[in-house]
């Protein structure tokens, strides 16, 4: 069970003596997130009748919010809340619940249950609110690509061997039974590669010959073991193992383009990527597909794996941010990895100038304005990435990877609206609006 509604835990009173910045941002977004709508639309996540009472969801959703903000971790920003009376006040934790208000474990038990659904709805609902008081804008489309970064250590074909060695040996101890290779030897041979990893591929057949035996044996375990979870988990890993058996034996015929290959046995998402960088050439995660206004505001984002054609990627996205504007952009900018002819022609009825890297696709009068959008689009990525958190994912898959985005816009727009709130370009009238 959950409760559908709150009550602020502070009077103005206590506002009044502990928090003695007005303009601090953590009043100004406590003020304007509509606590209450993405309350009522989270509570069906909760069985209504079963179970006490968990914990306040406005507390849990402001404090996943505020994650996301200030980049920290849930045991830090537990932390910092019970330090810190503007954090206390934007998480409406009363001063007797301070010190006990949530658990870490709390946190991440929440963000599993809602998955990427629920936290779609929190952005929404931010989004939604914004807009609807004249905001977020749909004048223009920004649209660019990146890569959003998995935490995985850097991957060799040999370390992938070694690694295939470990998960066997994690379910061998689930099963209570006793390996069936000579672990010594497997690590003394790792200890040997990284002394000399000149020789790669003479150590990557050697790991693939001890590995062959090791995999038809684990295949074979799987016979004897009964119904469970952990035969479950045993039926998963011989299937990622078989793929990454085939992948070795290509690389060892002198294959170097291998499609869908792994780079990963945790985060089997992840995939390389070039985007054009001479450092580094190649990156390991997921595409990241991301559109703004020109006022900055990250209109959709969307997560793929490897790397897809940008040209194919332009119409459904294009769809997207007339689905959220309700209104086709009056100009639309892109690099020439978008371009094609059919692109330069979609929806020509609707959007008023199309510019995809060349000056000479817009009139002379639009060039100068659409090679500056291009180049904000750069300046956008980059805050994402270094300033918001979109660099590196802090969860593993495809699934994280979209939870990981979906409340990095929410937090992202929420920090472009004080950016424009600071610079007074928003009308008294709409700040009203949005703290009603």
């Amino acid at each position: 069970m959950i409760a559908q509604t709150f009550q602020d835990a502070f009077s103005p009173q206590w506002i009044t003596t502990h928090l003695p910045n007005p303009t601090h941002d953590l009043l100004i977004l406590h003020d304007i997130i509509p606590w209450q709508p993405i309350i009522e639309r989270l509570a069906p996540f909760y069985n209504p009748y079963k179970g006490r009472t968990g914990h306040s969801l406005r507390i849990l959703v402001a404090t996943s919010i505020l994650c996301r903000l200030r980049q920290l971790s849930d045991r830090k920003v537990i932390e910092n809340i019970q330090e810190n009376r503007y954090m206390q006040y934007f998480c409406n934790v009363p001063d007797h619940r301070l010190m006990t208000f949530v658990n870490p474990s709390t946190l991440c038990r929440f963000r599993k249950r809602l998955g990427k659904e629920g936290t779609l709805i929190i952005e929404e609902q931010v989004f939604a609110h914004l807009k609807r008081n004249a905001v977020i804008d749909a004048d223009m489309m920004l649209m660019d690509t990146t890569v959003l970064e998995s935490p995985i250590i850097y991957p060799t074909d040999v370390r992938l061997l070694y690694k295939a060695f470990d998960k066997m040996a994690a379910l061998a101890t689930d099963a209570k039974l006793d390996l069936w290779w000579d672990q010594p030897h497997v690590k003394q041979r790792w200890r040997a590669y990284n002394l000399n990893q000149k020789d790669r591929l003479v150590y990557l057949g050697e790991f693939h010959t001890m590995f062959v035996p090791a995999f038809a044996s684990f295949a074979a375990h799987l016979e004897h073991l009964p119904a469970s979870p952990l035969r479950q988990r045993w039926s998963h890993l011989l299937d990622v193992l078989r793929l990454l058996n085939e992948q070795t034996q290509q690389k060892l015929a002198g294959e170097s383009h291998i499609a869908h290959r792994l780079v990963s046995l945790d985060d089997l998402d992840a995939r390389p990527i070039k985007k054009g960088k001479s450092h580094p050439s190649t990156e390991f995660g997921t595409t990241l597909q991301m559109t703004f206004n020109r006022q900055g505001f990250m209109i959709t984002t969307d997560n793929f794996i490897g790397q897809p054609n940008d040209t194919t990627l332009y119409g459904p996205t294009l769809q997207r941010f007339r689905e959220r504007m309700h209104a086709y952009p009056g100009t639309a900018v892109t690099d020439l990895g978008f371009r094609s002819a059919n692109n330069l022609k979609r929806n020509a009825q609707h959007i008023a100038h199309v510019f995809m890297g060349r000056s000479l696709d817009v009139d002379e009068a639009q060039q100068e304005a659409c090679r500056k959008a291009r180049s904000a689009t750069e300046g956008f990525i980059a805050v994402a990435k270094h300033l918001r958190g979109f660099a590196r994912s802090l969860y593993r898959g495809l699934h994280g990877a979209i939870l990981w985005t979906r409340l990095g816009q929410c937090t992202y727009n929420l920090q472009k609206f004080l950016q424009l709130y600071r610079a007074e370009a928003l009308e008294e009238s709409t700040l009203s609006k949005l703290r009603l």
